[in-house]
């Protein structure tokens, strides 16, 4: 009887730590990252009150029979199948979709957490609500070396960018390949004094361009046709570019630098070998370095076929002087942080870090959302999000609890079904026990 006793109170023991988990995880239903805890029981030591015989002599063998001792918690392990979405439109908000742990520092110790609500601080240190530096790569120069060692994240607030001279312009569009010029379209005329007829369509694109101190100017591109075959779907055209301030129309106006004949055939441009196409033009000759163009004009886009001329700018390089002057920023899904200088320019500021570790249910948890590793978890592997085993960041998003309540309210009852069985030994015992006592009488 007193076995039985001792075998209801460990019941009631467990069963209360079954509570307490299970009230840990209706608690933090709303707790951003968490992960819900399952318990389990085994049975512990049983006493040996007959040992199993072999078969002998024509007799069957004996089995062995214990008498239990009671039950005793096995573990508590982590669940830590993916949470849901929770949209806050935040910047500093980052939810990791798959696996993969946000590294802080707590002091001289690292920890992990899958609760992505960060901030910048008055130092330009991104950080957690609770004040632990979230770790990983700042940026130089825009480039990201994810080869070094993780550590605090800087939002280089103040910092410039020099300016950039433009070297690269790429035009799109069409240059027309129709005989008779559209006198309703100003970019597709004939040259005048040319007959209806002849091969003179002109094309002007003005083009915004930055100099070396971050100026900005109009240069003028001037497509001049100067043959035309439509039988053999050919036409030639001179390209001139002139500098801001100079007259395009006329042919006296001096130019940055010209291209005597370029070849459409077929509506594709070429080499001069009629085989090869021709995706650039160069323009001019760098004053810092005469074996380089000016200017590099891309037309593997450009076509000539029948139509109207839009031959237009597409893109081009180049930039003014820029300073970071706001944290205005955007993260990506490999957890780059981009922000927007004052030019309009964006680059890549930093990048958090992210560890994944061989036995996540090793981890720890030390409170405010973190984990520590433990010598059963293994060591982190630390890598960028998205690269293998690592998952990628949801920007403005934060990962919700995965606590199932319908479950938690389930192993309630369980639980309090559980201990009262249990209670119910204790009081059985103590009548029996009273039994024996009364025997004396």
């Amino acid at each position: 009887m007193l076995r039985s006793l001792y075998s209801g109170i460990s019941g009631l023991h467990a069963h209360q730590q079954m509570m307490d988990v299970t009230g840990n995880n209706i608690a933090n239903v709303n707790t951003v990252g968490y992960k819900s805890s399952v318990i389990q029981f085994e049975d512990t030591l049983s006493q040996m009150v007959g040992a199993a015989g072999a078969p002998q002599n024509g007799q069957a063998g004996t089995n062995p029979a214990q008498v239990g001792l009671g039950v005793r918690v096995a573990g508590i392990t982590s669940n830590f199948s993916q949470g849901s979405a929770e949209t806050t439109g935040k910047s500093g908000d980052m939810m990791i979709q798959g696996d993969g742990f946000f590294i802080t520092r707590s002091g001289g110790e690292q920890l992990y957490t899958r609760a992505g609500s960060f901030f910048f601080d008055a130092n330009g240190v991104l950080t957690t609500t609770t004040g632990e530096p979230v770790q990983g790569w700042t940026a130089t120069d825009g480039m990201v070396n994810a080869a070094g060692k993780p550590d605090d994240i800087r939002m280089p607030l103040g910092a410039t960018i020099p300016p950039q001279a433009t070297s690269k312009v790429t035009l799109k569009g069409n240059l027309s390949s129709d005989n008779i010029p559209d006198v309703n379209n100003p970019k597709n005329y004939g040259v005048e004094g040319t007959p209806v007829g002849n091969p003179g369509y002109v094309t002007t694109i003005p083009v915004k361009v930055f100099d070396a101190q971050g100026g900005t100017h109009t240069v003028t591109a001037k497509f001049t046709r100067t043959a035309n075959d439509n039988a053999a779907n050919s036409s030639d055209w001179r390209v001139d570019l002139y500098a801001e301030g100079v007259d395009p129309s006329d042919p006296a106006s001096p130019t940055i630098g010209s291209v005597p004949s370029l070849t459409f055939t077929n509506g594709k441009a070429y080499e001069a070998d009629g085989t090869t196409l021709k995706n650039s033009i160069d323009m001019g000759t760098d004053p810092t370095d005469p074996s380089k163009p000016l200017y590099k004009i891309d037309i593997g886009d450009v076509t000539s076929y029948s139509g109207l001329s839009d031959a237009r700018v597409f893109d081009t390089d180049g930039q003014t002087a820029g300073a970071l002057t706001s944290l205005s920023y955007t993260v990506s899904d490999t957890g780059q942080i981009i922000g927007v200088y004052s030019n309009g320019l964006k680059q890549v500021l930093g990048q958090v870090a992210m560890a994944t570790f061989k036995n996540v249910n090793g981890l720890e948890k030390v409170g405010n959302s973190l984990y520590r590793s433990t010598v059963n978890s293994g060591y982190a592997q630390v890598g960028q999000p998205g690269s293998a085993g690592m998952g990628q960041v949801i920007s403005g998003a934060l990962e919700m609890s995965n606590v199932d309540l319908a479950q938690e309210f389930t192993n309630l009852v369980i639980a309090q079904r559980g201990f009262q069985a249990n209670s119910r030994i204790i009081t059985t015992s103590d009548e029996l026990l009273q039994e024996l006592v009364s025997m004396k009488r």
